[in-house]
């Protein structure tokens, strides 16, 4: 039997988002965070049941020159079998059957109580794009930053290691700047195989569940829950679409670039290591305080500025070389130096 927590909505909650002739009121979500990035991913069905085996080309067959009457030997390209799983993330939302029913506009009041449950799921899941690491979570997916974690100075560099630039910062609030191309041959999320695609929404209707609102004397109490789903991981096919810009110290970052990092200079570098942009969907990926400081640096640099704004499908996207720039509040975290 479920229990309801004490963060269940109140009368109180009840009158604040209700207009004086008992209409549900509209409510900015000022708590909200932003994680643009959930709007260009490219998803693909996976071909297992619990996620998805990519070959992804690991050597390029070697051309011969060949002289008049001598031969050619075959060749043949190698490729390496990588699996990527998937994770569940869920969330049920239960509300007092009495309270949503007080001034009848039930299912308008539903819904209202559950944004912040579907809120709280894209949050979650865009932080699990980036910083997701199945080592220490093993319920849930491995994401972009354990992937590219390791730089081309590194004692022991892995392969991708040259599409990780390093920002300069050496203290421990370092933020990244992401460039990643999305298709499905470079960079991709991925659903398990028969699954159903983005957020599952099923209604419970009116379910019978424990009143744990306080006390040792609970007792049973009606009410509507809703429950939530998300099955989704991520697949890297080709590393050369992706790009990382770790060791970006927010401490010390001036407009004029005299202190911290030159962030245009350092995605000007990010755009010149993707082999092809045509290839996908290349979008930068970045904090909003990091995207505030490119818009500054840029303008302070030059009047003709590489930085656009152009309006995309309703919404005013920022550009940078005619890369849209997302702001993703996920990457708002400390991250480890990467060495």
């Amino acid at each position: 039997m479920a229990t309801l927590i004490n963060r269940n909505p109140t009368l109180l909650d009840l009158a604040a988002v209700t207009d004086p002739n008992g209409q549900i009121a509209a409510v900015v979500e000022i708590l909200n965070l932003v994680n643009e990035v959930l709007i260009d991913m490219t998803w693909i069905e996976g071909n297992l049941p619990t996620g998805n085996v990519s070959s992804i080309r690991s050597g390029i067959p070697a051309p011969t020159w060949r002289r008049m009457y001598g031969g050619v030997q075959p060749n043949k390209s190698t490729s390496v079998k990588v699996t990527d799983n998937t994770g569940m993330l869920e969330a049920y939302a239960e509300v007092d059957k009495a309270l949503a029913d007080l001034n009848g506009n039930t299912a308008a009041f539903r819904l209202q109580e559950n944004r912040p449950h579907i809120e709280g799921l894209n949050q979650q899941a865009a932080t699990t794009i980036f910083y997701g690491n199945e080592t220490s979570l093993p319920e849930s997916f491995t994401g972009l930053a354990p992937r590219f974690n390791v730089s081309p100075g590194n004692a022991t560099p892995a392969p991708n290691s040259e599409n990780v630039i390093l920002g300069g910062g050496s203290s421990t609030d370092n933020q990244s700047i992401w460039l990643v191309v999305w298709s499905p041959e470079t960079c991709h999320g991925i659903i398990p195989k028969g699954s159903t695609a983005g957020l599952q929404v099923t209604d419970k209707g009116q379910v019978t569940i424990e009143d744990a609102s306080g006390g040792s004397n609970t007792g049973r109490m009606e009410a509507y829950r809703t429950h939530y789903r998300w099955d989704m991981g991520l697949t890297v096919r080709d590393w050369r679409y992706v790009v990382r810009i770790p060791n970006i110290a927010t401490t010390g970052l001036l407009f004029t670039a005299a202190t911290g990092a030159n962030l245009p200079d350092l995605m000007y570098q990010a755009l010149e290591q993707i082999p092809n942009l045509s290839v996908g969907r290349p979008v930068f990926y970045m904090s909003r305080a990091i995207r505030s400081m490119v818009r500054r640096q840029v303008s302070y640099a030059t009047r003709g500025s590489t930085l656009t704004m152009e309006n995309v499908g309703g919404r005013m996207t920022m550009n940078f070389q005619g890369v849209p720039m997302r702001r993703v509040d996920a990457l708002n975290a400390a991250e480890t130096l990467v060495s």
